[in-house]
């Protein structure tokens, strides 16, 4: 993210929510997962997220994140949506954060991954909308400055275009380790705003912090890798790959990256991001 009801939805997208659990998968244990159950138009489960209040001063966003079902709603439907909104010149928006926290075990492969799709809006009205589901260290909420607490970027797409992108941030230094501030980065197009699932998968079964890896996938098709070997130092390595990390879904509206809305730019449901479930799993 380069830290720094659904009574609308049905005539908007026109069809109805999906329900699914977090799938199972041949060698690996599902280890945490929520599929956002709750009655239509309720908060998310706030015994699993925190639910983010206020304008964080990053990125030269616009948007004052609220606590509130009209930009933060389970579906009725087991998902959640974070749903945008512009009431004459100010954005409100939703972001959570989990309170489960995960360390990719050594030995072992790690995976965590969403299904997510976007609200039904035209391309050409999306321009500084900005969706995310990604993870930090779990010690900047320790005191560790970003983004030396280390930060994975599992997908972005900004400005409504079909193309994601996957991300690594690790090192204060510009073009240091990790090429800040624009990080290491890979992306894939994608199909459409339809369902689409993003997983990372960290593989440390080598027992060689240099040859572990990092992977990007969208529907199972790799787009995104990076070992240790190409980070080159094994304590910055271990702020992504060996490091306590938490879940953030986000639709940040405007910024340094996207730019920021034109008159085209709608808000509400669709430009919506809505998410399925997020699981993490281990071999």
């Amino acid at each position: 993210m380069r830290f720094t009801s659904s009574i609308g939805l049905l005539p908007v997208l026109g069809t109805a929510v999906s329900a699914w659990d977090a799938p199972s998968y041949s060698g690996y244990t599902l280890v945490w997962s929520d599929n956002f159950a709750g009655p239509s138009g309720s908060l998310p489960n706030q015994n699993n997220w925190n639910i983010i209040s206020g304008n964080l001063g990053v990125n030269g966003e616009l948007e004052t994140y609220v606590a509130d079902p009209h930009e933060v709603q389970t579906s009725g439907g087991n998902t959640v949506q974070l749903v945008p909104w512009l009431d004459g010149s100010s954005w409100t928006s939703g972001r959570i954060e989990s309170k489960y926290t995960f360390t990719p075990q050594a030995g072992k492969k790690t995976m965590v991954e969403a299904p997510i799709r976007f609200g039904s809006n035209d391309i050409s009205t999306k321009q500084g909308i900005w969706p995310a589901f990604w993870l930090l260290g779990d010690s900047i909420r320790h005191g560790t400055a970003w983004p030396e607490c280390g930060e994975l970027d599992i997908l972005e797409t900004i400005d409504g275009q079909l193309t994601g992108y996957g991300t690594a941030h690790c090192d204060v230094t510009p073009g240091g380790i990790c090429n800040e501030p624009n990080g290491i980065g890979g992306s894939i197009g994608m199909p459409s705003q339809d369902w689409q699932t993003w997983r990372l998968v960290w593989d440390r079964t080598t027992g060689n912090w240099q040859t572990e890896t990092i992977t990007w996938y969208m529907n199972g098709q790799q787009f995104h890798q990076i070992s240790g070997s190409r980070i080159g130092d094994q304590n910055v390595w271990n702020s992504l790959a060996a490091s306590p990390l938490y879940f953030i879904l986000n639709v940040a509206v405007g910024g340094n990256w996207p730019g920021y809305p034109n008159s085209q730019t709608q808000g509400g449901y669709g430009a919506m991001m809505e998410v399925g479930y997020v699981a993490h799993y281990s071999s």
